[in-house]
């Protein structure tokens, strides 16, 4: 599984740069739109919507709503968006504490998973649109965030495996222990200050972008989480096929969806 795992992201990898560095932001953010509301169509089989026509009428409502907002990214309604993304994995991390809630197949609770959906993929385009047309160096932002992410989750798989004893969230995920997520903070503290300082970050601004790492890959953490516990509740071990080792999209943007809010929001603050 490891090696399927690397043979994978070796083959994605230079695809996901290339979509990065080479677009232009509204070309960058249509590409995204798209690739996020593929995930979303995977949240929603989780969710229990199970009718074809069920989720496309959801996605065609998720179509509209990016369109809505690209007409208002660059406003104060696009940053609201964000910090109330970052809002809602708050409230995510309460749901985490609270393994049973929304579990039973209910309608209510099927429509509560549906608004999920959206608070965890719009504000994460919006912060890639942030990023990405951040100047100077943009696209290199977008870039460093999801390196971010990826560092931290191989620094939680090798720390798990060589100092994996205690368990992180047993209930949720039984493979991710505390280990593991010291790690992933190891991991993602090192690339985000080697990153910034490569972009022209120095001094407090440095420090201050470090800890912006940290805390990023904390909610990176609890997207993971979260995900895990919508496919413990959907009895699935992943949330599609479309990646040989690494399940479906969403199993790949789960942390990412998390982590781009707070990135996004934070460098504003520091830069």
């Amino acid at each position: 599984m490891l090696l399927q795992r690397v043979l994978t992201a070796l083959l994605l990898a230079p695809l996901a740069i290339a979509i990065i560095l080479l677009p232009t932001t509204p070309w960058f953010a249509a590409i995204c739109a798209a690739v996020f509301v593929a995930a979303l169509e995977e949240w929603l089989r989780l969710a229990g919507v199970r009718g074809r026509w069920s989720r496309l009428a959801w996605l065609g409502i998720a179509a509209a709503l990016y369109g809505l907002l690209w007409s208002t990214h660059t406003g104060m309604v696009g940053t609201a968006v964000i910090t109330l993304g970052i809002g809602w994995w708050l409230l995510a991390f309460a749901w985490l504490r609270h393994f049973a809630f929304a579990a039973a197949p209910t309608t209510e609770n099927r429509r509560l998973k549906l608004l999920a959906g959206l608070c965890v993929t719009l504000p994460a385009w919006l912060a890639l649109i942030a990023l990405h047309g951040h100047e100077p160096h943009g696209p290199w932002w977008t870039l460093l965030a999801l390196i971010i992410v990826w560092a931290a989750d191989i620094g939680a798989y090798f720390s798990g495996r060589a100092f994996g004893k205690r368990k992180l969230a047993p209930q949720i995920s039984p493979g991710k222990t505390r280990a593991g997520a010291y790690g992933a903070v190891v991991a993602g503290l090192l690339v985000c200050l080697v990153g910034g300082s490569l972009l022209g970050v120095h001094g407090a601004a440095l420090i201050g972008l470090g800890l912006l790492g940290v805390v990023t890959v904390i909610a990176s953490i609890i997207g993971d989480l979260l995900e895990s516990l919508m496919k413990r509740h959907a009895g699935v071990k992943d949330s599609g096929s479309i990646f040989p080792g690494h399940g479906g999209l969403l199993d790949r943007l789960d942390s990412v969806f998390a982590a781009l809010p707070v990135f996004a929001l934070g460098l504003r603050w520091i830069l």
